[in-house]
């Protein structure tokens, strides 16, 4: 026997390779700081786990639920939009319930793509991106998100080819890698090329609750006629600190979503219901842990800002997401430069070249620490005068 062609053409997941080194160096007795992971690291409010507790002692929650979730919970989604973000959606066909966004991610050029087609996707960008292409068995092309513009993409600079070709194409605000933030302005301009090209939009909306410095992420679907070209896919994970429950939503785009609940139909019949009971009470619950949350990741974030100005590292402040996106010292790769401080200084972070080409000269930093083991990170990485 032997894996099918499909599954012997997926990309290496980049993010085994980095468990396997920094176990490598725990094995070993070290005290490796893991700043390369995106695994929050809070707990899950306690109210949410109580309504989890309760529902799953209820003898209802045993059975199957329907195919395409609670509808209690696509109305929470749908409350969950018009009070956070003033979006109207219908819970009936504007919400397709997920296995975590992730499975939506993958699924859903499975399910609008046809073999052979294009679509386009973010440089740097969340590697598991690379999955859907695969598994679906479509082309893709990358467009890059640079600094001067301030990791949005320029849709000028798309060559023409691939705008009258490519079917699809993601984007991620507030970004990973790079912390970047987009603002409404941005996503008008994104709906005008969408309709220009016929390109539908998928806009992974995973970090959309942590934003700094007062500001608000904004969800694509603010943006006039949003819902004509496309979807966003919402996760609990890290709103909520819900990321081992695997749940999440994607609500726009009437024809997307259906699609998504059709192949979602032939793969699952539906999360256990006591998890959807649960993602109910977080979505239309008190939202002061959210709050909270994002005023933990904002002092992580301004100690990191300031330990690294003491090294002499000059970098720029993420305005969203709980990334750091930090450029690399000269004579190194951003593989190199990750490896000799994980040898050096036991810390480990994620090489910028992992989420694509355009991530070179960079690393992520995951800001899913103490302020202290941030800082501390930080101090050695100073003690090899790198900076000087």
């Amino acid at each position: 026997m032997d894996f099918s062609e499909r599954l012997k053409s997926l990309p290496v997941q980049f993010f085994a390779s980095l468990v396997g080194k920094v176990t490598k160096a725990i094995e070993e007795g070290r005290d490796i700081i893991n700043l390369g992971q995106g695994n929050p690291d809070q707990p899950t409010p306690l109210h949410i786990v109580k309504a989890l507790q309760a529902a799953a002692e209820d003898p209802r929650s045993h059975r199957y639920s329907p195919f395409r979730g609670l509808s209690e919970l696509k109305q929470a989604a749908a409350l969950f939009y018009k009070n956070q973000y003033n979006v109207s959606i219908d819970p009936e066909t504007e919400v397709a319930i997920l296995f975590g966004a992730k499975a939506g991610l993958v699924e859903l050029p499975m399910c609008i793509l046809n073999e052979d087609e294009l679509m386009l996707l973010p440089d740097p960008g969340y590697p598991d991106y690379l999955s859907g292409t695969v598994l679906a068995n479509v082309r893709y092309e990358t467009f890059p998100l640079k600094p001067e513009n301030r990791f949005l993409p320029d849709y000028e600079s798309i060559p023409n080819t691939q705008k009258t070709a490519a079917k699809l194409m993601y984007l991620n605000y507030p970004n990973n890698p790079t912390g970047a933030t987009a603002d409404l302005n941005f996503f008008n301009k994104t709906v005008e090329f969408a309709k220009e090209h016929q390109i539908t939009i998928l806009h992974d909306f995973a970090y959309g609750a942590i934003g700094f410095d007062g500001k608000k992420p904004i969800s694509f679907l603010q943006a006039d006629g949003a819902k004509d070209v496309g979807v966003e896919m919402y996760t609990l994970s890290k709103t909520y600190n819900m990321a081992g429950w695997r749940v999440g939503f994607a609500v726009g785009n009437p024809v997307i979503i259906e699609a998504l609940n059709l192949i979602q139909d032939h793969l699952y019949v539906s999360l256990f219901p006591a998890i959807q009971k649960a993602a109910v009470e977080a979505l239309t619950g008190d939202q002061q842990c959210v709050n909270e949350l994002v005023s933990c990741y904002e002092s992580r974030r301004n100690a990191l800002l300031q330990a690294c100005q003491k090294i002499g590292w000059d970098v720029q402040a993420p305005a969203g997401s709980f990334f750091a996106w930090l450029p690399i010292p000269t004579g190194f790769t951003s593989e190199e430069f990750a490896d000799f401080i994980l040898e050096h200084a036991d810390v480990a972070v994620a090489a910028g070249k992992g989420f694509g080409e355009y991530g070179e000269g960079y690393i992520r930093v995951g800001l899913l620490v103490s302020e202290e083991r941030l800082t501390e990170a930080i101090e050695r990485i100073g003690k090899l005068n790198l900076f000087i």
